[in-house]
């Protein structure tokens, strides 16, 4: 089994390079890379290099964006590749840049492109990899940095627009977390304090009140103990395979979530097919880059289903109008590509609208959860207020007996 495993070493010309290779032990990739003339100072795994983290950060993507902008302006121009890859190279800084320049030196040796790349996973998925793969055989490598760079700029955009319309719910929950946890442990003890000083007996809102305050602040590791569980089970839900594939059923259970989740998946995976398929790559080894590229657990085994019924003969709309993964659309806009003759054509209009639908269902979400948290944080703080009010009346009306 293979490991990603992070080194540093010195190539033939006395140049230092870092980069992330798959092997399966640190002493084999130390091998492999002496056998490719380097020396190498230092090879461990990339969990232990605490780096690694994600395998992409936004920094990081950010950069490879640039890099393949530049490479599809330069490449068009007649620049060669390798000094392309320098030029291209010096717009990056970290990793991304000694990534570039060891593949540069493999490409100088005579390697593949696509093989150099496949060396750093962490940098250059599935997809990237793929569509330079599909370029370099038909001889259109430009065309394929072109149809990169428009992938990469349309994923980061849609993230942005996602990450724009979760933004106001997110911060709405934490600050009503915030006044409610204050209103527990510093503002209702001090009326406690002062209310148990007259001795009038409370009304049972305000006694309910001040029971549960106690009750948190003095069971406060339990609550912190939850709230922490809370955020692990997030962190599993987004970092492992298991977690990712419950959440995955759990949102598709819910039926506020599951069109949203279904128009999701079925605009990630046309968009990746279409893209594949433009670049040249066959269907069948387009939909296996697209299980490599897809991430979602419950989207790649769909992939893979759909791909084995292809390769045993189905037509693709067939095969996704079998699938209750994916919405009934993307069947109907593949059925009259395949018809046509135009299918990435029509995969592509498949994830425009199906993109456009996602934002459309998320949006309704947000206006949905907006006024519920408001009334939820709304009841929360008029319920303290009123049961403070109605202990001050009771403290008043004692006082005039």
């Amino acid at each position: 089994m293979t490991s990603p495993f992070v080194y540093r070493a010195v190539d033939s010309t006395g140049r230092r390079v870092r980069g992330t290779e798959p092997a399966t032990s640190s002493i084999a990739l130390s091998q492999a890379l002496e056998s490719r003339g380097f020396v190498v100072l230092e090879v461990q795994e990339a969990q232990e290099s605490g780096k690694q983290g994600f395998s992409l950060g936004l920094a990081r993507k950010r950069e490879v964006l640039e890099v393949t902008r530049a490479l599809a302006a330069l490449l068009p121009a007649g620049m060669p590749l390798a000094s392309a890859l320098d030029a291209a190279s010096h717009l990056a800084t970290g990793e991304v840049r000694t990534a570039l320049e060891a593949v540069r030196g493999e490409v100088e040796r005579g390697r593949a492109l696509a093989e150099s790349l496949a060396q750093h996973p962490a940098l250059f998925p599935p997809l990237y990899v793929g569509l330079i793969r599909a370029g370099e055989r038909s001889g259109t490598l430009d065309a394929a940095f072109l149809r990169l760079s428009t992938q990469l700029e349309h994923d980061s955009a849609l993230r942005a627009r996602l990450l724009s319309v979760s933004i106001y719910p997110i911060v709405l929950g934490l600050a009503g977390g915030a006044a409610i946890m204050v209103l527990l442990f510093f503002v209702i003890p001090r009326f406690a304090a002062l209310l148990q000083d007259t001795g009038i007996a409370l009304p049972r809102t305000t006694a309910l009140l001040l029971a549960l305050s106690a009750a948190i602040r003095s069971h406060w590791p339990v609550l912190l103990t939850l709230m922490a569980g809370a955020v692990a089970l997030l962190v599993w839900s987004r970092t492992s395979e298991a977690g990712r594939r419950a959440s995955g059923l759990l949102l598709l259970r819910v039926p506020l979530l599951r069109s949203f989740r279904q128009h999701a998946l079925g605009a990630r995976f046309a968009r990746l097919v279409s893209t594949l398929l433009g670049g040249g790559a066959p269907l069948l080894t387009a939909l296996d880059d697209t299980i490599e590229s897809i991430g979602e657990p419950l989207a790649r085994e769909e992939t893979a289903r759909i791909r084995d019924r292809v390769r045993e003969g189905g037509s693709l709309s067939a095969t996704l109008a079998e699938s209750t993964l994916f919405p009934p659309l993307l069947p109907q806009l593949v059925s009259v590509g395949e018809e046509s003759g135009r299918l990435p054509e029509f995969l592509t209009k498949a994830a425009d609208i199906l993109e456009e639908r996602t934002e459309r269902a998320l949006a309704r979400i947000v206006a949905a959860i907006e006024p519920a948290m408001i009334v939820v944080f709304g009841g929360i703080v008029g319920f303290v207020a009123l049961s403070l009010l109605q202990a001050i009346y009771s403290v008043n009306a004692g006082a005039l007996r």
